[in-house]
């Protein structure tokens, strides 16, 4: 005995597909609106407006020489190593999740003997942006690096 296609098997075989599509359509858009909000600037008229003197300083940053090395330390503490014109030069950085999950962190550091920088905060393991500020002799270096 062979059973044949009917409209009843053509009905569930539409809402069995429509029904995967709209609960995968459903799942992605959850997914998307939990993770990265989309904001990199706050007012991108601003933003462009700036840019040429962002790349000016940018260029003059170079231009001075730094070099940072980033390294882990098994406390969860970050290691810097600078090479640069100065010895005592003050570094600063804010830790940033990539996705947002987690709060921006800001870190301070101390000097160890062989001159590299020691955070004095730890840091939780995981993706972290890093952005990193040296202040030496009235001029300012930045660099933004991604840890893992």
């Amino acid at each position: 005995m062979t059973r044949r296609f009917n409209g009843r098997h053509m009905t569930i075989i539409l809402v069995a597909f429509f029904g995967v599509v709209i609960v995968v359509n459903l799942v992605m858009a959850r997914l998307a609106v939990s993770t990265f909000g989309g904001v990199v600037v706050q007012n991108s008229y601003v933003a462009s407006q700036e840019f040429n003197r962002w790349l000016e300083e940018a260029e003059g940053e170079r231009a001075l020489g730094w070099e940072a090395v980033t390294a882990w330390r098994p406390d969860g503490r970050l290691a810097i190593t600078m090479r640069g014109p100065g010895d005592s030069a003050s570094l600063a950085a804010v830790a940033r999740h990539p996705l947002g999950q987690l709060e921006d962190r800001e870190l301070s550091f101390e000097r160890s003997a062989n001159g590299t920088y020691v955070s004095r905060e730890a840091l939780p393991p995981g993706r972290w942006i890093l952005r990193l500020r040296v202040d030496y002799a009235g001029q300012v270096w930045r660099r933004e690096e991604s840890l893992q």
